[in-house]
């Protein structure tokens, strides 16, 4: 068996693609890390590898075999979450606001209640790093806004033509779907194939995500990769929900 790579500075990660788990007994655990260090995140994503650690852990990195991912045009919008976009839609003081105060998305997720966990795992360290990435153009947030309040949203990550889902928050019920349903909405016409949402949840199924296994993850992920950035094309509002699910 061997060791779980433990990177410094200047040291690479390993390639999941090429090597099987370090340890099999903590399965998609890629490498540990003192600190997140500069560029670490960039090359991380690129390699279909992310952070996921809590505060009183060294930087955990992973690579999750099978892997959860959500096909943008196989989004379920059932019945109730269509009712609620037609709602939102209609209303004159509702808005999406895409990478308008993309700080206060992130820290709106890491405080957010979630039922069955106990804290969060966007920690001050997380939010510093993930603020670079967008100020670099690789972070963007979806802001769901009603009678000028932030009532949902959700942040992601987008190297070439792949997209990388981060987290969600609500404030009202069913905001953070209409996010996600804009994400996939405008995912689909910019020829998007595939948003990660790395690891296997029911709430995720429910919405039409599957899980498939890592070796075919990482394929798709090295030909988004060879595609142009879709930095520039980030700007969407509510009219695309119309445009797709009512």
């Amino acid at each position: 068996m061997n060791q779980i790579h433990w990177l410094g500075l200047n040291d690479r990660f390993p390639n999941p693609y090429l090597q099987p788990d370090p340890d099999p007994s903590v399965p998609g655990l890629i490498a540990v890390s003192e600190q997140i260090y500069p560029g670490q995140l960039a090359q991380a994503y690129q390699l279909g590898i992310f952070p996921w650690y809590s505060d009183n852990q060294p930087v955990l990195w992973w690579s999750p075999d099978p892997r959860m991912v959500l096909i943008p045009n196989a989004f379920k919008c059932s019945t109730s979450l269509q009712k609620s976009i037609r709602h939102f839609c209609q209303n004159p003081h509702s808005e999406i606001l895409v990478d308008s105060d993309f700080g206060a998305i992130v820290r709106a997720c890491a405080t957010s209640k979630r039922h069955g966990q106990d804290g969060t795992w966007i920690t001050h360290e997380i939010i510093n790093a993930y603020t670079q990435l967008h100020e670099e153009g690789h972070a963007h947030s979806i802001a769901i806004i009603e009678q000028g309040q932030l009532i949902g949203g959700l942040y992601c990550v987008s190297f070439g033509k792949m997209v990388f889902g981060e987290s969600m928050f609500s404030r009202k019920k069913g905001s953070s779907k209409i996010a996600l349903a804009a994400l996939c909405a405008w995912c689909t016409t910019q020829n998007i194939n595939m948003i990660d949402c790395q690891q296997e949840t029911q709430h995720l199924s429910s919405l039409g995500a599957l899980a498939i296994p890592r070796q075919q993850f990482l394929e798709q992920l090295q030909i988004s990769l060879n595609h142009t950035n879709i930095e520039l094309a980030w700007v969407f509002g509510k009219e695309i929900l119309n445009q797709y699910y009512l």
